[in-house]
Order: C-alpha cells, then structure tokens, then sequence
C-alpha cells in the first residue's frame, strides 16, 4: 500500500517487513538472503550472518539510502566478503506497492562492489 503525503498523489515506500534477496554483480560474487523493516525513513533487518541498519528517503517511486552491514555470526567452512567488517552501502532505485528493487555499492575496504537487491513486501504496518 502506498500512501499519499501531500494530497497530490505523492507516494512512499510502505512500512513494513520484506524479504530482501541480495546478488553482488561486480567486485565480488555472492548472495544473500535475509529479512528487512522498512519504516518511516529507518531500515532494520538481517540475515543468517548480519544485521543492517539504516536511512532512506523516498518519492513517487524512487528511493535511495544508506546502510551499514555489520557480522552478527561467524559463518563456518567459508570466508563472507563482508565477514568482520562493518560495510557502509549506499543505494538507490525504485519501489512499488508490493516491493522494490535497488542498485547500490559496498565499500568493503579500499574494494567497491557493486549489488542489485530485489525486496518483497510480507507484511505492511
């Protein structure tokens, strides 16, 4: 669901909890998986390894933002790109009523990896 904040249509993300799916496309190779809270401006969420937290601003179907990414949980038998690093990630893309899709990078050290992102709406509040 979308909201109109100015009368005139204006749209914004919906707040709410989404599945996130993440693919890192040039710098690294990798997926991840995870839950994501969008509300008013804020981004909270994770995975099975890390946890983000967030900002983002957002108008009739375009957003960007920033996150940090930061290892909860040593994973075992395999090296994470971002394993025992704090990760600043910066984004921007375009969202719909049941979801929304970003480009964005990660600095991962002196290293810039590019991602997509693809994000389902589960649950609105």
């Amino acid at each position: 669901m979308m909201s109109g904040d100015d009368g005139q249509g204006a749209m914004t993300v919906t707040n709410g909890l989404y599945t996130i799916q993440i693919e890192m496309t040039d710098g690294g190779h990798g997926r991840a998986h995870g839950v994501i809270v969008l509300h008013d401006g804020k981004i909270a969420g994770g995975d099975s390894y890390f946890y983000y937290t967030g900002a983002y601003t957002a108008d009739r179907g375009k957003w960007r933002g920033e996150l940090i990414t930061n290892e909860h949980t040593k994973s075992a038998g395999s090296l994470p790109l971002f394993g025992g690093r704090e990760v600043t990630c910066g984004f921007s893309g375009s969202y719909a009523t049941d979801g929304a899709q970003v480009q964005g990078t990660a600095l991962v050290g002196k290293t810039s990896v590019l991602f997509h992102a693809r994000l389902k709406l589960r649950s609105p509040f």
